[in-house]
């Protein structure tokens, strides 16, 4: 048998996505959830919820579908589309999808084109509420085995790389990208892809909790330290003894070390020759409030500072 993942890999976009927008021009009311999916979200950025619970929490907008079966044929009428060529000219009987989509989403178009057995998350379609856990990563791997427990994968096409652990059961393994197929092991991702992960998203929320806490503390020493430059020494300082607790608990997971410690604030020295400098020329040539310097200061250099961070002080053992 050969198995599928569905969003990005068969289909062209995020199903989940063009449902959820779909949804929203018939049901604008939905948008009353959004300000718990938001904070669900930047807690699951953060490592305090899990993916299922931030996914429950998204799926609560399901309670505003009135008509949830007449949503799903309107939205399949409309998206079937985009169910990629190459794939309904090549599929068999035998094919597995596994997604972590919703299953009550996916079976609709799974029953149109013919695709006989499909994993998916368990999703109250009604409700938004999980039946066990989001199907990704490892989970599908155990989802596969406790519905199919003989299976042999002859080919398995993904287009990410979380989805690794079905990769190395399969003889073959694809990595999907638009119509176009790479055997899995060639498959190198760009480097600018360590900016579009919940760890980079969890070091911007980090960072903007230190980009206020050396504002504060900065201003603070400013009124006993008259020189503005001088002043946003060990305003640096005492924020960056925040971030580096933030940091190791939240975004890389790690433990408190005082090697950690050290190489965390050698990570920091371009960032701080950058802001240095930005302070140092606003305070001799712009003129202006000092906290505005201490703010652009702190904004500017982030990501230098993160990947210095993930490969030097965070930089976890193959």
């Amino acid at each position: 048998m050969n198995i599928y993942d569905f969003d990005d890999t068969i289909y062209e976009g995020d199903s989940t996505k063009d449902f959820y927008f779909f949804c929203l021009k018939k049901y604008p009311k939905m948008l009353c959830t959004a300000p718990g999916t938001i904070w669900a979200f930047l807690m699951y950025v953060l490592g305090i919820k899990t993916k299922t619970q931030f996914k429950e929490k998204m799926y609560r907008f399901l309670r505003y579908v009135k008509d949830v079966e007449g949503t799903l044929e309107s939205f399949w009428d409309k998206h079937e589309h985009k169910v990629k060529k190459w794939y309904k000219n090549t599929k068999k009987e035998d094919d597995i999808i596994i997604s972590a989509s919703p299953e009550f989403l996916l079976k609709v178009i799974c029953e149109r084109i013919g695709i006989n057995h499909l994993i998916a998350s368990k999703v109250d379609k009604n409700t938004g509420i999980y039946t066990g856990e989001n199907c990704w990563g490892e989970e599908k791997v155990k989802r596969l085995y406790s519905e199919y427990s003989d299976a042999v994968c002859e080919e398995f096409y993904s287009d990410s790389l979380s989805d690794t652990p079905l990769a190395k059961i399969a003889k073959t393994s694809k990595i999907v990208k638009g119509n176009e197929f790479i055997e899995w092991e060639d498959y190198k991702p760009s480097k600018f892809k360590m900016f579009f992960t919940r760890e980079f998203m969890s070091f911007l929320i980090v960072g903007g909790i230190n980009t206020i806490s050396n504002i504060i503390f900065s201003t603070i020493y400013s009124i006993f330290i008259p020189n503005t430059t001088i002043a946003f020494f060990p305003g640096y300082i005492t924020s960056n003894v925040v971030s580096y607790l933030l940091n190791s608990k939240l975004t890389f997971n790690e433990r408190l070390g005082f090697i950690k410690f050290i190489k965390f604030f050698i990570s920091y020295i371009p960032n701080f020759i950058i802001q240095t400098v930005i302070v140092w020329l606003f305070d001799n040539f712009i003129h202006g409030p000092s906290i505005i310097a201490y703010a652009l200061a702190a904004i500017i250099g982030v990501p230098v500072t993160f990947v210095f961070m993930k490969i030097f002080t965070f930089r976890k053992e193959k």
